[in-house]
């Protein structure tokens, strides 16, 4: 039953998975299709049938590769009609009904046009090319001629009669002569509307009620009459041109794309990616014809306002799936899953702003709307750094000491004889005596640990192997190689590298599908800190190491702007870059590593045998 669901509408539809190492395939991690039926027992009954057709697809496409089907009714992304939807249809079908006539009467053939056909019909009969002898030539020769005569008023009569019976239509409720323009409508705009539904049926009648008002102005047109507009109510401009910009594909979304593909910020793939999803979900918020110079403070407030009890990974939650942003909230009254805290929902808010930034620029607002809308932060620290007590406790834990498995998170806290000795080891004690992010020592080749006027450093840099990347220029830094990691076998592993021909000091560190470095272990780091009772709660993660460096040198008496640059916090330098620093600079920098000290804190066993 986990497969049928049931809409707003009444409708029920079937629901299934997508196996995840066909996502990519498909383009969707769950498809789905209506079910056509408000009767759970009939609902029932089709399930199985579909189902079984999905599945027989996925295994066509494990073997062929591809998506063997696409399935025409996957209902991923859809969004319920609203209001405005409606008047968009009812405007548009409108307008593309007097745009048709305007096309037909350009093509109709003039008077002049006529005569000269019937000139070159007499002129073929007295070169005796065509003769009553010849009765199948006489018709084909005759019929040009009588469809240039007959067109004007074989087209009045067409639309006559189509307009006698759709007022009939509209009588009785009829809706085939409209379905194929409403069905149009929905699969352009994405909509979950299904055929046979109380919507739909609203749907069509609007829209043939827009028909006949446009058929009206055509009969008005045989008559010289150019001066008519529409006497329906309901049919009449979009308020801020949301059928133009419909029609023109100008949406938010599609103006997103012209903004990534600019890219003004330079920013990288996986924050555009994410901005993306940010803008796509106030998007599905405010809908997806919302004109885009309608977005003011006031929309972006109530976004605002939903993003604040917003779930935490939502996306991923089985209880939310199918559901948009105001539905997941209401949901979540029953699922109780902790709402995104203020840094997550700022983060929403600075893609968004971006965006708004760009569309200002170009002419499409005046003003970013987003401006001034960040909520401020807590003076309290989110990320706290790690007591010797707690480091001490982590270090004697089985992730370091040995575990049951290396590949299982879940058995890492449980003692075994299993050693952890790949980046997963190195990445939190390189941290803890250098202050480098995660993913800036993930990604570290064998050639970016090397000796300088007779000191080891660390090359953090974008140079080297492809796909590096820092968090600015200013990232980009020398830092050298702290005794404490010498004692521990930093350098003998680097050795073991270089000797085994690996051009990355850790092979085994990857990024996933969205370019993010280490994001596996950055996630499930902090779930073993809680399994091993040094977590509850946000405060602890691998960025501790990193709070912890910045506290080590206030103790040790230097100022935030004396270490910054140790912690990649200045501009940018071409000596950054390449790695070169004289030798009494990298002295100071040997001096002020050095000086990263904790008292009481246990590594010795740690260190190779």
């Amino acid at each position: 039953m986990s497969n049928m669901k049931r809409l707003k509408s009444g409708v029920y539809y079937a629901q299934l998975a997508v196996p995840v190492e066909l996502q990519s395939i498909f383009n969707a991690k769950m498809v789905s299709r209506s079910l056509r039926t408000k009767e759970a027992r009939k609902a029932k009954e089709a399930l199985p049938d579909v189902l079984k057709e999905w599945h027989r697809s996925f295994e066509a496409a494990r073997r062929e590769g591809k998506a063997v089907k696409i399935f025409s009714n996957d209902r991923q992304h859809l969004r319920e009609m609203t209001a405005e939807d409606k008047a968009v249809a009812v405007w548009q079908h409108y307008q593309n009904t007097l745009q048709k006539d305007e096309d037909k009467r350009r093509a109709m053939p003039t008077a002049s046009q006529i005569q000269a056909e019937e000139e070159r019909l007499w002129r073929r009969i007295e070169k005796v090319e065509i003769h009553s002898g010849d009765f199948i030539g006489m018709i084909n020769a005759h019929a040009d001629l009588e469809i240039m005569l007959r067109a004007r008023g074989d087209d009045t009569n067409y639309r006559t009669r189509r307009l006698a019976a759709q007022k009939r239509n509209l009588i009785s409720g009829e809706t085939k002569l409209i379905e194929r323009d409403v069905d149009s409508f929905i699969l352009k705009h994405r909509l979950l509307v299904d055929k046979g539904t109380d919507e739909y049926r609203d749907l069509c009648e609007l829209i043939t009620r827009s028909e006949i008002e446009g058929l009206e102005r055509t009969v008005e047109r045989d008559r010289g009459d150019y001066t008519g507009s529409p006497k329906d109510p309901i049919v009449r401009p979009v308020a801020g041109t949301i059928a133009e910009a419909a029609a023109q594909g100008e949406g938010i979304m599609e103006l997103f794309a012209t903004y990534a593909r600019e890219n003004p910020n330079q920013i990288k793939p996986d924050t555009l990616a994410q901005a993306r999803r940010d803008v796509g979900l106030f998007a599905e918020h405010v809908g997806s014809t919302f004109p885009v110079h309608q977005i003011d403070k006031k929309a972006v407030r109530e976004w605002k306002a939903l993003l604040l009890q917003y779930p935490v990974k939502a996306s991923e939650i089985k209880a939310f799936e199918g559901m948009k942003l105001a539905q997941i909230i209401k949901h979540n009254e029953t699922v109780k899953k902790p709402a995104i805290s203020t840094t997550t929902v700022n983060r929403y808010l600075s893609g968004f702003s971006a965006f708004c930034t760009w569309l200002t620029n170009h002419g499409y607002l005046t003003q970013n709307p987003a401006s001034d809308m960040f909520l401020k932060k807590s003076k309290e620290k989110t990320t706290k750094p790690f007591t010797v007590d707690q480091m001490n406790k982590l270090f004697q834990s089985p992730f370091f000491t040995g575990c049951q498995d290396s590949e299982a998170p879940r058995f890492w806290s449980k003692p075994g004889n299993v050693q952890i000795r790949d980046h997963r080891f190195w990445v939190p004690l390189i941290m803890l005596f250098s202050g480098a992010r995660p993913a800036e020592i993930a990604q570290l080749s064998v050639a970016d640990v090397r000796e300088e006027h007779g000191h080891w450093i660390l090359h953090v840099t974008t140079e080297g192997e492809e796909g590096k990347s820092v968090k600015t220029d200013g990232s980009m830094r020398v830092v050298p190689v702290h005794p404490e990691l010498v004692k521990l076998g930093l350098l003998d592993y680097h050795a073991a590298a270089k000797q085994s021909g690996d051009t990355r000091l850790f092979p085994l560190a990857e990024r996933n599908e969205r370019g993010q470095m280490m994001a596996g272990f950055s996630r499930d780091f902090p779930r073993y800190l809680t399994k091993i009772g040094l977590k509850d709660g946000r405060g602890l993660s691998l960025y501790s190491f990193r709070h912890g460096v910045a506290d080590a040198l206030r103790r040790a008496g230097y100022l935030d702007e004396q270490f910054g640059f140790i912690l990649g916090h200045v501009a940018g330098s071409m000596t950054q870059r390449y790695g070169t620093l004289p030798q009494g600079m990298l002295e100071q920098r040997v001096e002020l590593v050095k000086a990263i000290a904790y008292p009481d804190l246990k590594l010795d066993h740690l260190q190779p045998q």
